[in-house]
C-alpha cells in the first residue's frame, strides 16, 4: 500500500504510510482504512495512528488519493453502484407536486426531477433508483431497508414534501440510516438533521426587489402560503422582513401569508390585502392570483399591477381573455436541476469517504436562484 506519500516537513525524507503504521504498530493496510474512515478500525487503533501520523507530519497525497479511489470504485462497481431516491412525507391532499395532478387550483410544488438527479449520478458512476414510501403506497420503512440491503445501494436522496417532515415516514424514528449515505432536498425534513441542497431563497427574494426597483417599481408585494414559508425554513419571511427595513415607511407592505394551503380560500383575503395596501408589483402564485387580479379587482397585468412567479418554471404562462393573447410570467427559478446536482454530490462525497449515518454536524449547500424576466411586468431596466 502507499495511498499517502506526502510530508508537511519538505526539508526532511518524506513520511510514508508504511512508516506511520511502523510507529503505530498496525498494518499499512490499518492506516489506509483509518484515513478512509473504514468503521471497522477500533477508536483506540484510530486515534493512536492519527496521533502517530500528526507527530510525522503526514498528510494524504490528493493525487495519489484520486487514483486508488478510481480503482476502488471499479472493483466495487457491482454491489454499489446505484443510489435510491426516497419520496416520501404523507403528501397533504391540498399540495398539488407539479406534473401529477394540475387539475387542482392549490398550492403547486415542482419537485427536484428524477432526471436531473440521475444526470449528475451517472457523472459519479452510479445509477437510481426511486421509490415511494407511505400512506397509500404500500411500502413501509422497514421493506424499503430491506430492499436497499438486498440491492446493495448506500446511497439515498430524500425528498419530502410535507410541512411536518419529523412525523414522516422519513423520520429516523421510523427509517434505519446507519450505514447509509443520505442527504435531503430543501427543509421538508425537520428530522433527522440531514446534509442538505437547497435553493437560497433569502438572496433570491433580495435580488429580485432590487431588480424590480430598477424597473420603476416602488410598492412590492409579497403574497405566498404559510406552507410554502414553513417549507422553506422561514426565508421567504425572513428576507421580506429585512427589505421592508430598507425602503420608507411609505413604500413598506406587509406580507401576505395566506393561512389555508386551499387557495380557492385566499380570494377575500387577498382582496382585501390588495385594496388596503395598492402595491404596484406582487410577487406570488402563477395560479388563481392572475384571476382574481383580473377578474375580481379588475387590475391589468402588467399595465396596473405587475405579477413574479415566486417559483418559476417553464411552463409559467397565462391567457389574458380581456385581450385575447398568451403572456409568460417573470419569477424566480429556483434552478432545482442544479439543487439535484448538489444533493447528489453530497452523498457521492460520503461513500468516497465512507461516511455514513445521521451525520453530527450536517453540511448545507444553498444554490443561488436566477430572475427569469417576462411580459407580467414593465421595462425596461431604469439606469441605476
Amino acid at each position: 500500500m502507499s495511498d499517502y506519500l506526502i510530508s508537511v516537513r519538505p526539508d526532511e525524507t518524506p513520511c510514508t504510510l508504511a512508516l506511520v503504521a511502523k510507529q503505530a504498530r498496525v498494518s499499512p493496510m490499518t492506516v489506509s482504512r483509518v484515513f478512509r474512515n473504514f468503521p471497522c478500525v477500533s477508536t483506540e487503533t484510530r486515534e493512536r495512528v492519527l496521533a502517530v501520523a500528526k507527530t510525522l507530519g503526514y498528510r494524504p497525497d490528493p493525487q495519489v488519493m484520486r487514483l486508488m479511489q478510481l480503482v476502488r470504485r471499479n472493483r466495487t462497481r457491482k454491489i454499489s453502484s446505484r443510489l435510491a431516491v426516497i419520496r416520501a412525507g404523507g403528501l397533504q391532499d391540498d399540495v398539488v407536486i407539479l406534473g401529477r395532478d394540475v387539475a387542482k387550483s392549490h398550492v403547486m410544488y415542482n419537485y427536484v426531477a428524477l432526471g436531473d438527479i440521475r444526470r449528475r449520478a451517472l457523472q459519479h458512476g452510479y445509477d437510481v433508483d426511486e421509490f415511494e414510501m407511505g400512506a397509500g403506497t404500500g411500502m413501509t420503512p422497514q421493506r424499503l431497508r430491506e430492499i436497499l440491503d438486498a440491492r446493495g445501494i448506500r446511497g439515498i436522496l430524500v425528498s419530502v414534501q410535507s410541512m411536518t417532515g419529523e412525523l414522516s415516514q422519513c423520520s429516523s424514528s421510523h427509517f434505519d440510516y446507519t450505514g447509509l449515505a443520505a442527504a435531503t432536498f430543501g427543509y421538508g425534513l425537520n428530522a433527522p438533521r440531514l446534509h442538505r441542497a437547497s435553493t437560497n431563497m433569502t438572496q433570491g427574494i433580495l435580488e429580485t426587489a432590487a431588480l424590480l426597483e430598477l424597473r420603476g417599481y416602488q410598492r412590492i408585494g409579497l403574497a405566498i402560503s404559510s406552507w410554502v414559508d414553513t417549507r422553506a425554513d422561514h426565508t421567504y419571511s425572513g428576507a421580506w422582513l429585512h427589505y421592508q427595513q430598507t425602503v420608507p415607511l411609505r413604500r413598506r407592505i406587509p406580507l401576505q401569508l395566506f393561512p389555508d394551503n386551499n387557495m380557492n380560500e385566499g380570494e377575500q383575503i387577498f382582496c382585501r390585502w390588495i385594496r388596503k395596501y395598492n402595491p404596484d408589483l406582487i410577487i406570488s402564485f402563477d395560479r388563481l392570483v392572475p384571476h382574481w387580479l383580473r377578474e375580481t379587482l379588475q387590475l391589468r397585468i402588467p399595465d396596473d399591477i405587475g405579477i413574479v412567479v415566486h417559483d418559476w418554471t417553464s411552463g409559467a404562462t397565462a391567457v389574458d381573455n380581456s385581450v385575447n393573447h398568451s403572456f409568460s410570467f417573470a419569477g424566480i427559478d429556483h434552478r432545482r436541476s442544479h439543487v439535484a446536482a448538489a444533493a447528489v454530490d453530497l452523498v457521492a462525497t460520503q461513500l468516497q469517504h465512507n461516511e455514513h449515518g445521521i451525520p453530527e454536524v450536517p453540511r448545507q449547500i444553498l444554490i443561488p436562484p436566477t430572475f427569469v424576466d417576462g411580459s407580467s411586468i414593465r421595462g425596461p431596466f431604469r439606469r441605476a
